[in-house]
């Protein structure tokens, strides 16, 4: 007899298979993330990184980190931009990807050419020093824990072959005493987890991090757990390993746990105000102009970018920087 297993446990198990068996990006795959879309995305998290550096002193060495980097599109693209714009920053810098699945490394290595970046399959190895961390997309694959009101309590969600079960839930986090029957609510346990992490390490040596991902900017009720294969909508609970899991990240909740930790928040706002502040369209229209057979491919991947019904406003950013540090780019007059 199978034995229930706690939903984050689950997706956990599912998202290690899932990355050791498949190559989910692109037309291919499951899905398309950003850097995938325009290498204006890229070019522009990788000006941002560089103007951070010099807000933090133009510390060198300094550890460019990304997490969950799949194909390594966009760090080849930041680092592109670096080269160019600001060659200081690209020779003070070392590159840190945190990708844990060897097939992913190998096309990582591939995109970012030999002696390129070092790989580690958690943040705990990375090498110490003030650090400019990226994770596009990547708080959203982070397991999540699903607790159901029912009756006067709430129950916690497991899975039983392939379905939902349901148990007293234990250890569970404030949740609200007048939710109506059947109401879900998520808690992002794993990415608090990682967020706090981050904290101490950025507030004991220095630095700031980005992400970009989806869900609401304010905590609430919902159950948002999804999961795609060959880019159409597929069952969470389907065979480990076979589907691209996720649920919306909980940028309040993020927020909440870097400023209890020490560090200052800008965001979460909008993905397409932050692209825009940061002259994606600009950059998007001059690689048009370089490329005419292509242009009409590169402005359309542009707008979805940042347009309100495409992922401009689904989409979020959110920065948390050391308390020393100033504004970050793409944040200046919009809520911290």
């Amino acid at each position: 007899m199978s034995e229930a297993e706690r939903l984050d446990h689950f997706m956990a198990r599912a998202a290690a298979a899932y990355y050791a068996r498949r190559e989910p990006f692109g037309a291919r795959g499951d899905f398309t993330t950003a850097p995938e879309m325009s290498q204006a995305f890229g070019e522009c998290l990788g000006l941002w990184a560089a103007v951070v550096w010099q807000q933090m002193g133009s510390p060198s060495p300094v550890r460019l980190v990304e997490f969950g980097p799949g194909r390594g599109t966009l760090m080849a693209d930041a680092l592109a931009a670096i080269d160019t714009a600001v060659p200081a920053f690209r020779a003070a810098l070392t590159v840190h990807l945190v990708e844990a699945s060897p097939s992913l490394r190998a096309t990582q290595a591939r995109m970012l050419g030999p002696g390129m970046a070092e790989w580690h399959d958690d943040a705990t190895s990375l090498p110490p020093g003030p650090a400019i961390i990226l994770g596009n997309e990547f708080l959203d694959a982070l397991p999540i824990r699903q607790f159901v009101r029912r009756g006067e309590g709430w129950m916690e969600r497991f899975v039983l072959d392939g379905r939902f079960a349901e148990y007293p839930a234990e250890n569970p986090p404030s949740l609200p005493a007048d939710a109506a029957e059947g109401a879900v609510q998520e808690w992002n346990e794993a990415s608090e987890a990682f967020i706090a992490a981050l904290a101490d390490r950025l507030l004991a040596q220095g630095g700031a991090a980005l992400f970009l991902d989806y869900g609401p900017a304010e905590s609430g009720l919902g159950d948002s757990l999804q999961a795609l294969s060959g880019h159409e909508a597929a069952d969470p609970l389907a065979e480990p390993g076979s589907v691209d899991i996720t649920a919306h990240v909980d940028f309040a909740a993020m927020a909440r746990v870097a400023r209890a930790a020490g560090l200052a928040t800008h965001g979460p706002v909008p993905q397409g105000l932050f692209l825009q502040a940061l002259g994606l369209m600009t950059r998007a229209s001059m690689l048009a102009r370089a490329a005419p057979r292509t242009a009409g491919m590169q402005l359309s991947a542009a707008q979805r970018l940042l347009a309100p019904e495409g992922m401009g406003r689904l989409f979020k950013a959110l920065a948390l920087c050391h308390p020393s540090l100033p504004t970050p780019p793409g944040f200046e007059g919009m809520p911290a």
